[in-house]
């Protein structure tokens, strides 16, 4: 048993939590931490973000990078969109990703179908320096996938990923 001490008069409940609109906000990653994927072999850096500023101050999105993955098309994207963040924080060789955080960013968020619901949830569609300005992308290797290379030279996502 847990002692709460709460009194539910004095706190507003809860309403629905809707995903932020699609749009372009000025955030930061506020916790990191390594986990074991679900679904298939290798690990996801989950990333929090935290938008700093305007209407949806304080919200919270988050980004999964699988950067320990048997697909190498899955760890080719984790990878560009890693080097994309550092560019746009301005830290280029991280050793940890506390290093990344609590440094202001721009992120495009994109509202996307749940695969488990009928609902809608966000999505980080991009990460660039905080003003303005694309980061740049990793370079990617010449044997990396046709749909990899394409998406790494536009600074997005491989069609069949989203």
């Amino acid at each position: 048993m847990v002692q709460l001490n709460f009194n539910a008069h004095e706190v507003e409940p809860s309403t629905e939590f809707a995903p932020l609109p699609e749009g372009k906000y000025a955030a930061m990653i506020t916790a990191s931490e390594l986990k074991h994927n679900s679904t298939s072999p290798g690990d996801h850096l989950k990333l929090e973000f935290v938008v700093v500023d305007g209407q949806h101050k304080g919200r919270k999105v988050w980004a999964r990078l699988n950067i320990n993955n048997e697909s190498v098309v899955a760890q080719e994207i984790a990878r560009g969109q890693l080097s994309a963040i550092c560019r746009a924080v301005g830290v280029m060789t991280p050793r940890d990703s506390s290093e990344l955080h609590n440094l202001p960013l721009s992120i495009y968020v994109k509202c996307v179908p749940r695969n488990d619901n009928d609902s809608l949830t966000n999505d980080i569609k991009r990460f660039e320096p905080l003003g303005g300005g694309a980061a740049k992308s990793a370079p990617v290797p010449a044997s990396a996938p046709a749909p990899v290379a394409a998406a790494a030279a536009a600074n997005t996502a491989p069609a069949w990923s989203s």
